[in-house]
């Protein structure tokens, strides 16, 4: 049995095929409801250890990732799982970096790149993807 998120559930964001990808802010609680199966954090330094499986990205506050190759393949392997398990996204305050990340899925799941931040923004939160440059990062990750 594939177990994902409620779609319904808040700061889910469901991408046009159909999968769900839940974006948190780490300085915020856990939220209630099952942990996540996997998750990515957006962070310039080593998150705390969690009990699921869990990668690290590093992608200081209001910047982009250190390593766009490693993003690059990151958020390919977040795509996929994503299609059958909890995956969650989450950077400090999840709006920034984790809007940002969100914003590259919907790329991945076929939104065109100059309007994902919309999608996101509408789908995830209304301040999602915060400086010019994580704009622009979006525009530019469609292949």
């Amino acid at each position: 049995m594939i177990e994902t998120w409620n779609a319904a559930d808040p700061a889910v964001l469901a991408l046009p095929s159909g999968r769900l990808v839940r974006g948190r802010g780490l300085r915020n609680p856990l939220p209630a409801g099952p942990e996540p199966d996997f998750a990515v954090y957006l962070l310039g330094r080593t998150p705390p250890p969690v009990a699921w499986e869990s990668r690290w990205l590093r992608w200081p506050d209001f910047r982009l990732p250190a390593d766009r190759a490693a993003a690059r393949d990151l958020l390919d392997e977040v795509w996929e799982r994503a299609a059958g398990t909890r995956v969650e996204v989450a950077c400090g305050g999840g709006m920034g970096r984790t809007g940002t990340a969100l914003a590259c899925l919907a790329v991945l799941d076929g939104v065109p790149a100059d309007e994902a931040v919309a999608f996101v923004r509408d789908g995830y939160h209304p301040r999602a993807v915060e400086t010019p440059w994580q704009r622009r990062y979006v525009r530019n990750f469609a292949r």
